[in-house]
């Protein structure tokens, strides 16, 4: 047997690895985790909006508060530990798509995989800080100081000013993707419409459109101010989730315009749920 032929059957049963049940069920266990948390997050930034809009009071509106309010609830530490494993599920997913390609005729293309690397990085980050938090460790809880250490760090190195820019643009950039394909509707191709009946592709689309165009915003929102950071040279100037969404009080309408985002973050949770049930994987 060459070795041409030995890379060819890897790739074979990587492939099948990839497709596995256990893949299926690890993404849409990994769906359900990711709805949860922005469930919560909207909720909360819900109750900021109509009780305490600019305040300091209540619980963060960001992975930290809502892994806090999971955390008090009834076999809490089970559920933090059930969401933790979830999104490894998810960012194993995303790394078996950058291995061996997604579903899809155009699922192997370079770009397509680069962006599923990207996703892995991104979840395995947000899994191993809800594993840390249910393991009790909740120094790195509050999304709003994370930033401000992410960017002090990335300052003090050669070059840091420039790479701040650079990173708050590309957030920028991301948001701005988010939300142009949530309008455009480009979750659709990953969908199983012909099992969708025309009112659940209706609710699908109100949740997938609305919580896509909020969470692109608020991506957004936290790109603006890094950029700011590395143009005023203050790394307090970078914000997470809950400082970004408190700051969109300070807008015109601003408790409706904070309690806006915060409706499509809870859509964006629904949405979440409803690409565990019907996403190709």
């Amino acid at each position: 047997m060459n070795a041409r032929t030995m890379s060819l059957r890897g790739r074979s049963k990587g492939r099948q690895a990839a497709n596995s049940s256990a893949m299926d069920a690890a993404a849409r266990w990994g769906f359900m985790a990711r709805g949860t948390i922005y469930l919560l997050i909207g909720l909360l930034a819900l109750q900021i909006a109509f009780a305490d809009v600019g305040g300091g009071g209540g619980e963060q509106a960001d992975r930290g508060g809502a892994l806090a309010e999971i955390g008090e609830q009834p076999m809490g530490s089970v559920l933090l530990w059930a969401l933790g494993v979830g999104l490894v599920g998810m960012s194993l997913w995303r790394l078996s798509e950058a291995l061996f390609g997604a579903s899809g005729p155009d699922g192997r293309k370079a770009s397509k995989r680069l962006l599923s690397a990207g996703r892995f990085v991104f979840y395995g980050f947000v899994a191993y800080s809800v594993l840390t938090f249910a393991a009790g460790d909740k120094s790195g809880s509050s999304g709003d100081q994370q930033s401000q250490d992410i960017t002090a760090t990335a300052m003090e190195q050669p070059g840091g000013r420039w790479i701040v820019g650079i990173a708050g643009a590309a957030i920028i950039g991301a948001g701005l993707w988010i939300a142009v394909r949530a309008l455009r509707r480009d979750y659709h191709k990953h969908l199983k419409l012909s099992q969708m009946s025309r009112r659940v592709r209706q609710f699908v689309d109100v949740t997938g459109v609305g919580g896509g165009v909020a969470r692109g915003v608020l991506f957004g929102g936290i790109g603006v101010f890094v950029l700011q950071a590395a143009i005023e040279y203050e790394p307090d100037k970078a914000k997470g989730f809950d400082a970004t969404l408190r700051s969109f009080a300070d807008a015109p309408a601003g408790r409706w315009l904070l309690a806006l985002v915060a409706l499509g973050l809870v859509l964006f949770g629904v949405f979440s749920f409803a690409m565990a049930r019907w996403r190709k994987v």
